[in-house]
């Protein structure tokens, strides 16, 4: 490597583009635009505290301790696993991916009454504050609303709550995480599932285990592929989604191990989760893992973007001629899956023009109520395989809005922490969860992500996790034992 910097050094061509860089970065980092992403106004506790969200909290804790001090309740939960917000609130995060739907909701609900119980037996404990959290509860409100304004109430109402709830967890979470060997805990065992998932992928994909749908592949088109890898997600596109995720914070782990049993550990998880997604077959998720690798590069480091001509080379090069011709048909709409996409869009928008203020309500049945009636060429789907416009379809217009802030404010705040922060593992935490979103919604252009409402549960656990990695440097290094 330290030839290689020499060599490049020794480079005429080479120095006048790095200081053509620098002056491009210099300008853009003093831009008045940038400047105000970087340092917004209202963000301090200050501000949050007196808003009319916390003064409410406020009310109805004390009324909680007060109720819990009567009760003598301490004297039931004094010692108990319970009063372990972190633990219950940790195992969904990590066994999402492996158990059914209803568990992750029931453990998830036992993380709602820890973090509680948590907050009602330490009158000094303080709800953790993060930029994002007043929007995600609004989120979940209007979702809500949309839900009771659906066609069909009675297939709204459960899919509705289950969605409400999963989105609210991120609050949660960000409350039960106190210290930053409990977030690095935690994040380490999430890459350690996704490992665990890609494995078991990669064993379906070499015995053939598994459900295989005809519609997942265009036969005359791509005969050389006979299995896509679902995994525990129980479809290959899904797996995509929730890999992108997982992908660049086994990276962010790699690059800040300091010792070789670690990087050992995440280089294999990286490896395994890597081949995983080639065996999804999934154009969209390729797509959304190139763009998270590209925005962690910049991120990490904007010189080495760089190199990206050439890592494209190499890929061609690498991989095998399936992989290819899959990812080159992108856009093709010969392909049965992608003009089924687009006529799926199509109708879609002419749905939205009816049904734009307040949407047709959440879950399958609401929209295959709605659906046949403008659908084009009689194509049925259960959704609109687009996250913003299903969002649309469920909710209304103002959830789209609310959904937008949330992943602005989510972008602003992880940019206003790398800007300032200096610890190496921080830095890399914060640039991993910016890039695993950015990818993620680079596939939701093409596919309903919140479809698998684990995957959609994931999506939220990596907002909270954003809020605890901008906030990982002034946590303490261990737990005060609360």
């Amino acid at each position: 490597m330290e030839q290689v910097k020499r060599m490049l050094d020794a480079s005429a061509l080479w120095r006048a583009l790095m200081a053509l860089c620098a002056w491009v970065g210099g300008q853009w980092a003093r831009s008045g635009v940038v400047q105000w992403f970087l340092h917004p106004r209202g963000w301090g506790a200050a501000a949050s505290e007196s808003s009319v969200f916390f003064r409410l909290w406020a009310l109805i804790r004390r009324g909680l301790c007060r109720l819990y001090g009567l009760l003598r309740l301490e004297a039931l939960f004094r010692g108990s696993v319970f009063t372990r917000p972190w633990v219950w609130c940790m195992l969904p995060a990590v066994l999402a991916p492996l158990i059914p739907t209803m568990a992750v909701l029931g453990l998830a609900a036992v993380g709602y009454a820890c973090v509680l119980l948590s907050l009602v037996r330490d009158r000094e404990r303080e709800l953790a504050w993060c930029p994002v959290n007043r929007y995600i509860i609004l989120y979940a409100a209007v979702y809500l609303a949309g839900t009771l304004f659906s066609v069909k109430l009675s297939a709204s109402l459960r899919p509705g709550l289950l969605t409400a709830a999963f989105v609210l967890f991120a609050v949660v979470l960000g409350n039960a995480v106190d210290s930053r060997r409990q977030l690095d805990g935690l994040v380490g065992l999430m890459v350690l599932a996704g490992a665990a998932v890609a494995a078991y992928g990669i064993l379906q994909y070499l015995f053939r285990w598994g459900y295989q749908s005809a519609a997942w592949v265009d036969s005359d088109m791509f005969s050389s592929i006979q299995f896509r890898v679902p995994s525990t997600l129980e479809n290959p596109n899904m797996l995509g989604q929730y890999l992108i995720l997982l992908i660049p914070l086994g990276g962010a782990g790699l690059l800040s191990a300091r010792d070789w049993p670690r990087r050992c550990f995440y280089l294999a998880c990286c490896g395994l989760m890597c081949v995983c997604m080639l065996l999804t077959f999934s154009r969209g998720a390729w797509l959304g893992l190139l763009f998270a690798g590209a925005a962690f590069v910049l991120l990490l480091n904007p010189r080495l973007i760089l190199l990206a001509p050439l890592a494209m080379v190499a890929l061609y090069f690498v991989l095998p001629d399936s992989v290819i011709s899959r990812f080159t048909s992108i856009g093709n709409l010969g392909d049965n899956s992608t003009s089924y996409r687009v006529y799926i869009w199509m109708g879609t928008l002419a749905m939205l023009k009816d049904y734009w203020l307040c949407g047709i309500g959440p879950g399958d049945a609401a929209f295959n109520m709605v659906y046949p009636a403008y659908g084009y060429n009689g194509i049925v789907a259960p959704h609109s395989h687009n996250l913003l416009l299903q969002i649309v379809c469920d909710a209304g217009i103002a959830a789209l809005i609310v959904f937008v802030i949330v992943l602005f404010v989510y972008f602003r705040m992880m940019c206003c922490a790398l800007s300032r922060e200096k610890e190496r593992t921080s830095r890399l935490l914060q640039i991993a969860l910016t890039a695993g979103v950015c990818g993620f919604m680079v596939q939701a252009m093409t596919d309903y992500s919140f479809y698998n409402y684990r995957v959609m549960f994931l999506f939220w656990v990596c907002l909270a996790l954003g809020g605890l990695a901008a906030r990982r440097s002034a946590l303490p290094e261990r737990s005060a034992g609360r």
